[in-house]
């Protein structure tokens, strides 16, 4: 306390403690979620007696009311799902096509250089909610429709706006301002709903229960459909209805790679998941454990693998039914003792092939376990923040931008735009396996700092036996630029939380690193992490501080 006014501040090491919050512990169920009304509602789904897969359709389907400037029926979806009793481990891939007009020449004949950032043209057909139905056909054990009701609920009789969601919609105010339905569902009176009030969306409250009651088939090839193909090409978007009819999610054995005496399974491409197992294989020859967890020269060093796995990805990746590349190549161990070769100690280095923007976006992400053995690691997007800015007419469904986002127009390149082609995404999700079980289950948004950031809580945890809460809000950064296209020839930088020293920063600065500070706890993601300790018997979960998200078990 200061005596001369009264007043009184926390000191920092104060203001660490107050913000630090305790793990979540559970014996029969655990959600971890960006949002606490939705973690909320996947453990009632369990404590009514469902599952973990039911309680992540539920869970995913509240997200897209509670987020909706990260997901939704109109976003994408990737998945690993574990299932006990099965003894089986499958991925799910809810990524949706380019229409079946958009190709690179009507877009360069148009006059178009790159793919546009919103409106119809930047969508492609939405993925998640065929992922969403396969996972309860396969796996669900309470009604479909009950696990739709929660989120039906939220639209229909309101939520309260957090500061959080005032500033996604005021960020984003001018872009949804252009199209009437985006307009009249964020921007009611002509601005963003203020902290505090309350918000509802009946048209999309209307469009959940038509789901509840028809499902994918509703969506893909009936009423919803209908409604949104016609508000579509009445838009002057390319999508036919074949488009929407012949959606269907793609269902795989995930890759892998062994780290450290665990398996890290990851999704698979078009994911660009295969980035953490091949920058996990370039450390792997690096002994982390004896450097410093937030220190220069293990920072330095995974922001080099990052690059030089980037490097393969940008030079190389693309939709694996329409591009021939070398993935098991790109994940092998051999490969990666060739690039893990290329780093300098002593000096940062910028691989051949690498410079293409980093793609920010936003994405939710999720895990959930159950007592029972099963885990999902599960993240959704619709891709930029309230994707393509566009909401499709009285359906209420805020559409992705994922084949603008995603897309190049370069006829030679590996992601170039064609109908009936996924983009390469930077959504990805992973599981740790320790003797044949789950052992880790995690994941975060972020774009192309996903990957990265993956990497970083896998390695801070397995090296340095961080806890999982200490994992989540953990201080991060970034390389940039990554992946995207839509910013191309941007000078390489690395991105650092203030919370890291800066006599850190000086000394990677030393190296070659052009430093760019964050804002403490900024550029952080959302990550959320679940450990299942099988010979107690006991789930242990944390969630990032970042967004106000929670861990709950029971």
């Amino acid at each position: 306390m200061k005596p001369d006014d009264g007043s009184w501040t926390l000191s920092a090491a104060e203001a660490a403690r107050a913000r630090r919050r305790p793990e979540a512990f559970g014996l029969r169920g655990m959600v971890c979620s960006a949002h606490p009304a939705a973690a909320a509602i996947g453990m009632n789904i369990m404590q009514r007696g469902g599952n973990a897969f039911d309680a992540a359709i539920a869970v995913a389907a509240a997200e897209g009311v509670v987020l909706p400037m990260k997901c939704g029926l109109g976003g994408d979806a990737f998945v690993l799902a574990h299932c006990a009793k099965r003894a089986e481990l499958l991925g799910f891939n809810g990524s949706g096509v380019a229409a079946s007009g958009a190709s690179q020449s009507y877009y360069t004949n148009r006059g178009y250089k790159k793919m546009p950032l919103d409106g119809v043209h930047s969508v492609s057909v939405p993925g998640a909610l065929g992922v969403y139905e396969a996972l309860w056909q396969r796996y669900g054990s309470l009604p479909w429709e009950d696990l739709w009701q929660p989120a039906i609920d939220l639209a229909a009789r309101g939520v309260a706006i957090t500061e959080y969601i005032h500033h996604r919609i005021a960020e984003r105010a001018d872009a949804l301002a252009r199209y009437p339905y985006s307009a009249a569902m964020y921007l009611p009176g002509g601005r963003a709903p203020a902290v505090g009030d309350r918000w509802c969306a009946p048209d999309l409250a209307r469009t959940l229960a038509l789901v509840a009651k028809g499902g994918a088939e509703a969506f893909y090839r009936g009423e919803i459909a209908e409604r949104l193909l016609r508000f579509l090409q009445d838009a002057g978007a390319l999508f036919a209805v074949e488009d929407f009819a012949a959606e269907r999610p793609v269902v795989y054995t995930p890759i892998a790679s062994d780290y450290r005496g665990c398996t890290v399974y990851e999704t698979q491409p078009p994911s660009q998941g295969f980035l953490v197992l091949e920058q996990l294989n370039i450390l792997e020859g690096f002994d982390l454990s004896k450097l410093a967890a937030f220190g220069a020269e293990r920072i330095h060093l995974l922001v080099e693998a990052k690059k030089l796995a980037f490097a393969d990805r940008n030079r190389h990746a693309g939709d694996p039914a329409h591009v021939k590349w070398p993935l098991e190549t790109f994940i092998s161990k051999a490969h990666a003792a060739e690039r893990r070769a290329l780093i300098d100690a002593r000096r940062a280095g910028w691989p051949a092939g690498a410079l293409l923007a980093e793609h920010d976006g936003d994405t939710s992400y999720f895990c959930v376990a159950d007592g029972d053995g099963n885990a999902l690691s599960f993240i959704h997007s619709l891709s930029n923040s309230f994707g393509s800015a566009v909401v499709a007419g009285d359906t209420g469904i805020t559409l992705n931008n994922r084949a603008g986002r995603g897309f190049s127009l370069d006829a030679a390149h590996p992601n170039v735009i064609a109908p009936g082609r996924r983009t390469m995404h930077t959504l990805n999700a992973w599981m740790a396996f320790r003797d044949g079980r789950p052992w880790l289950v995690g994941g975060t948004p972020g774009g192309d700092q996903q990957a990265q950031w993956n990497v970083q809580a896998i390695t801070s945890i397995v090296d340095h036996g961080l806890s999982l809460q200490e994992a989540a809000d953990a201080p991060r950064w970034y390389s940039f630029p990554g992946t995207d296209p839509a910013n191309l020839e941007r000078e390489p930088v690395l991105r650092i939380d203030q919370r890291i020293p800066a006599a850190v920063c000086t000394t990677l600065a030393g190296l070659g690193h052009r430093i760019e500070a964050l804002a403490p706890w900024a550029g952080g993601g959302a990550v959320q992490l679940i450990e299942i300790d099988h010979a107690r018997g006991v789930l242990r979960g944390a969630s990032d501080s970042r967004p106000g998200g929670l861990a709950l078990g029971f």
